[in-house]
């Protein structure tokens, strides 16, 4: 398929083929499963940890347990900007810029972790 539409008819013919995979998935699991599912005692009902619920559904949570979760995916998405930059630094065109570029990186980091600490976030409790 050459030429300026060609790729568009690849393009159509792999979306024509997960259509088709996705309805014969569903046709398949439709003519295959059970016409009367069998019904366990109990099946609905809510279960957590072997014992019936007893009370009300609303429980509170810490904040303290989001202020963490927070922190760990800011750090964790800052991390990986560390990445690309360990790709380039042994090329010496980037050596001396790229140093202090993460270096100031890193600065912030550190003043980040030095407020969350200073302001006794990161102690549990």
């Amino acid at each position: 398929m050459d030429g300026y539409l060609g790729s568009y008819a690849i393009l159509g013919l792999i979306l024509a083929a997960g259509v088709l995979l996705f309805v014969a998935a569903f046709g398949a699991n439709r003519l295959l499963r059970p016409a009367n599912p069998a019904e366990p005692h109990g099946k609905r009902i809510s279960y957590e940890s072997g014992i019936d619920p007893v009370g009300g559904d609303w429980a509170q949570a810490q904040i303290r347990y989001y202020v963490y979760a927070y922190l760990y995916v800011l750090f964790a998405v800052e991390a990986v900007f560390l990445f690309p930059w360990a790709v380039i630094f042994d090329r010496p065109e980037f050596s001396g810029p790229a140093i202090a570029e993460m270096g100031v990186f890193v600065a912030v980091l550190a003043l980040g972790i030095l407020y969350a600490w200073r302001k006794r976030i990161l102690s549990w409790t």
